[in-house]
């Protein structure tokens, strides 16, 4: 047989073995109706190439270390005490300046199953049982603290803490599966995302490779009680974030890695554009003090994961071939964890970025929040709160 001939039989064999995966050990093997989506990518050229060389994000300083796991979301009450943040195991922690003191929790089925573990991702299997808090945003007015649970849904739980109060479990007939952020107005209104209705948070590495649309940007009036689909069709939406004069808000839609604006007040009232192209792919977004928005990016995009994203077949080719699911994400996000923030003017301009490239001090950013001159950054992936001292 001649090379090529020997070739094309080597190849036959590969493509057979992916279509049956005969000893599932694709990372997809469990996932019997899993398929991959087309993603809406921006030419190459328009994706950011700015970068930071100085890693300034290595400057950054490492706090409380090992006492919070996976704190995603950080937030201030309207007094300016905290940070309060959303833990692994289901509970909401308190800053005191002193020491963490549990807040609130979002499941009444707590157990023995929720107890401290060695790292975030040691949850992932009873997330459902502990609940999950992610995104975390404070009624200015009232003081009550309103959660997305990933599980559990919309909730809210009032100044005094406890077990927070379910407010929103599903949508047109459609249950909540991965609640994920959400923001308020000055009317008391909440805009939330709800990432997938196919996937939870436990499988989210298999709604990062489907890129299915099934995600929604959705909207619940707490005078009415009534929860409104603002949009669908979205590919794992994420992080939101009104502006500052409230008249529209940014979406992180996460597969195409990009912001989308959605207009609350005027002309374009209901419509929606896309706000900007991000360096890579994004998790949370927060509105400073100025009307600018800064965003955690969860990784850089890189070839493989442009290329994954426009040829969905190709995707589904090489997420069939026996390689576990920690290295299919690790090709993903270009072979290691590392640390993106960008700042966004309220134009959609890319005005700053922080890097830590090597993920030497800050390996990963799930959010960024802008307080008295420093940012104060979450990582669901992380045991530690990251602060940066800006210039």
């Amino acid at each position: 047989m001649t090379p090529g001939g020997l070739l094309a039989v080597l190849f036959l064999l590969l493509a057979l073995y992916c279509g049956i995966d005969p000893l599932k050990h694709s990372s997809i093997a469990n996932f019997p109706e899993f398929e991959a989506h087309l993603v809406e990518m921006p030419p190459w050229s328009e994706v950011p190439a700015a970068k930071d060389d100085r890693n300034l994000l290595q400057k950054a300083e490492i706090k409380f270390l090992n006492q919070v796991q996976g704190p995603e979301s950080v937030a201030f009450d309207p007094l300016g005490r905290g940070p309060y943040t959303g833990v692994a195991d289901g509970r909401i922690l308190f800053w005191n300046g002193e020491a963490w003191s549990d807040f609130a929790y979002t499941s009444p089925n707590r157990s023995e199953l929720c107890d401290p573990k060695p790292s975030p991702l040691s949850y992932l299997k009873n997330e459902h049982i502990c609940g999950r808090p992610l995104g975390l945003r404070f009624d200015k007015r009232t003081g009550d603290l309103y959660i997305a649970d990933s599980y559990l849904g919309l909730m809210k739980v009032g100044p005094e803490g406890g077990l927070a109060t379910s407010l929103v479990t599903e949508a047109d007939g459609v249950p909540l599966r991965f609640t994920n952020d959400l923001d308020i107005d000055d009317a008391g209104n909440i805009y939330f995302t709800d990432s997938s209705s196919k996937y939870q948070r436990r499988n989210f590495m298999q709604l990062v490779f489907s890129s299915e649309d099934s995600g929604r940007l959705l909207k619940y009036d707490p005078l009415t009680k009534e929860t409104t689909v603002l949009l669908r069709g979205l590919q794992f939406p994420n992080g939101v974030s009104l502006s500052k004069d409230g008249s529209f808000l940014v979406l992180c839609e996460g597969s195409p890695g990009r912001l989308v604006k959605y207009w609350l007040k005027g002309d374009k009232a209901g419509t929606s554009e896309v706000f900007a192209i991000l360096p890579g792919y994004p998790d949370n977004v927060r509105t400073n003090e100025k009307g600018e928005f800064w965003v955690a990016i969860h990784c850089r995009r890189t070839m493989y994961s442009y290329l994954c994203g426009l040829y969905p077949k190709l995707r589904m080719f090489l997420l069939k071939l026996p390689i576990p699911t920690r290295y299919q994400y690790l090709l993903h996000i270009g072979g290691r964890l590392h640390a993106v923030v960008v700042k966004y003017s309220p134009e959609g301009k890319l005005v700053k970025i922080l890097e830590d490239s090597e993920g030497k001090v800050v390996r990963a950013v799930s959010e960024v929040e802008e307080r008295e001159g420093k940012l104060w950054m979450g990582s669901v992936l992380m045991p530690f709160v990251a602060v940066y001292q800006l210039e």
